[in-house]
């Protein structure tokens, strides 16, 4: 049987108070609507339809990465089912299953998705609702049940005072008949506190036509829960941060305080890797085996070999480090800088744009950047490529075994040959021959007695 999803992404989300749609808030690392999608996509459908309205341009520019993927657009925004309507030249052909979905429901699980299917299916159902019982329903549709039976769902402004007694909720997540499905929703009244068009009129509706309507109740209320204010995503993303540190502990990781170890759902971490505290892991970062990354570290968009130590402090973005390596505290490499095995990168180091051999060391209070350093290169504090000629980004080369002093510049574009070394204190403005010896300082001069001198002549 076809499978066509429906996403519900229209709305404005007033009460978040941004000028970003709601569906674009991130959670997790990742825009609400992308998690909503990847669920989506376990299940294989034939055609994913996404209702837009609100910031529409925003909404499909940030999509627009997305394969097999209709738009619809909903102006004005006159409930779910009239939502819901928009799709319909997309999908008047379509036969098979209906899944709608929202863009502001992150957590639910294809596990679900997948039990929705099947309980619809099996039955033989024109819909089936997805459901949870709750401590506090508040702002959610009520199930109203007749013995075992959905009998309908009643929005809680047009609910009574025994309605709202009722735990048990509607998700907004279903599963219909593709065939017919339109017109059916074309009977839905706006008869409700807020003259809209709700889609949960369709359970009462398929009930007076003799219809099968299913329900299947999720176990963990998470699943289903929206974010329409800023402290429901942060919500969300608590969860979401807690599933990641279970999953990841269960693999083999110690997070030594789950409760601040904020990693995305995108991010692998291998086994016997510690994370301490005040950690972040974000975007595609993936953590080799036997890692230590320690307190108050970011690490995003980056690959991170075997063995090895981020130090306190670091900030580590779009890099790659090879095994063995180790950065910090307090270092910075970012703009595709690739750390070889074994080098070290210490306190107060930048790389940008930056390839730093094997076994090569930058321990000291160095900028390094557009540079191609050879393996077992020692470079010394306070060094900097001078990389900007106020026109152009030039390139520095410092070839194997190279010796760079402290307090060194180099000039780029410029190369230092294999095995040469460089003076403390040196401007590199020419390129330095292999075996070479450049400084550029001029010879120290001494005047003793000095000080006492001119203690004498101030009066001092």
């Amino acid at each position: 049987m076809d499978t066509h999803i429906v996403v519900l992404a229209a709305g404005k989300g007033t009460r978040m108070k941004s000028a970003l749609p709601k569906v674009l808030h991130r959670a997790g690392g990742l825009p609400l609507i992308d998690h909503v999608l990847t669920t989506a996509s376990a299940v294989r459908p034939r055609s994913t339809t996404i209702v837009i309205g609100h910031q529409a341009d925003a909404v499909k520019a940030a999509l627009r990465g997305r394969e097999n993927i209709t738009f619809a657009v909903q102006e004005p925004q006159l409930g779910t089912a009239h939502a819901l309507l928009q799709a319909e030249p997309a999908l008047q052909r379509a036969t098979g299953l209906l899944i709608l979905l929202s863009g502001d429901v992150p957590l639910l699980t294809s596990d679900t998705l997948k039990r929705l299917i099947e309980r619809h299916t099996s039955r033989g159902a024109s819909a089936t609702v997805v459901t949870a019982v709750v401590d506090d329903p508040a702002g959610y549709g009520r199930i109203v049940r007749v013995g075992e039976e959905i009998a309908r769902i009643v929005e809680e402004k047009d609910a009574t005072s025994a309605e709202r007694q009722i735990r048990e909720i509607n998700s907004g997540i279903y599963a219909f008949q593709a065939k017919g499905i339109f017109d059916a929703v074309r009977s839905i009244a706006a008869e409700n506190a807020q003259r809209e068009y709700y889609l949960p009129d369709l359970v009462s509706i398929y009930r007076q036509r003799g219809l099968i309507v299913e329900t299947i109740t999720v176990s963990n209320p998470d699943e289903i829960r929206g974010v329409n204010s800023r402290s429901e995503l942060a919500a969300a993303s608590r969860v979401m941060r807690e599933q990641k540190a279970a999953e990841l502990m269960a693999a083999g990781v110690t997070i030594e305080d789950p409760a601040t170890a904020y990693i995305d759902r995108g991010v692998t971490v291998g086994a016997d890797t510690v994370i301490h505290p005040n950690v972040s892991l974000e975007g595609t970062t993936t953590i080799g085996a036997g890692c230590e990354i320690h307190s108050g570290s970011r690490i995003v968009d980056s690959q991170i070999g075997d063995r090895v130590t981020v130090f306190n402090h670091c900030v580590i973005t779009s890099a790659r480090l090879a095994d063995d390596v180790s950065v910090g505290p307090f270092a910075h490499l970012r703009n595709e800088a690739d750390v070889r095995a074994r080098a070290k990168v210490g306190n107060f180091v930048e790389l940008k744009k930056t390839v730093l051999g094997a076994g090569s060391k930058s321990m000291h209070l160095a900028y390094l950047g557009d540079a191609t350093i050879g393996e077992n290169v020692n470079v010394g504090a306070g060094t900097i490529t001078c990389n900007y000629d106020g026109v152009n980004k030039n390139r520095t080369i410092i070839e194997d075994g190279a010796f760079i002093g402290s307090d060194t510049q180099l000039i780029a574009p410029v190369t230092v040959g294999k095995g040469a070394y460089v003076g403390s204190g040196t401007t590199i403005r020419e390129s330095v021959p292999a075996g070479a010896l450049a400084v550029s300082a001029g010879k120290q001069r001494t005047f003793e007695n000095w000080v006492e001198e001119r203690k004498k002549k101030s009066g001092g």
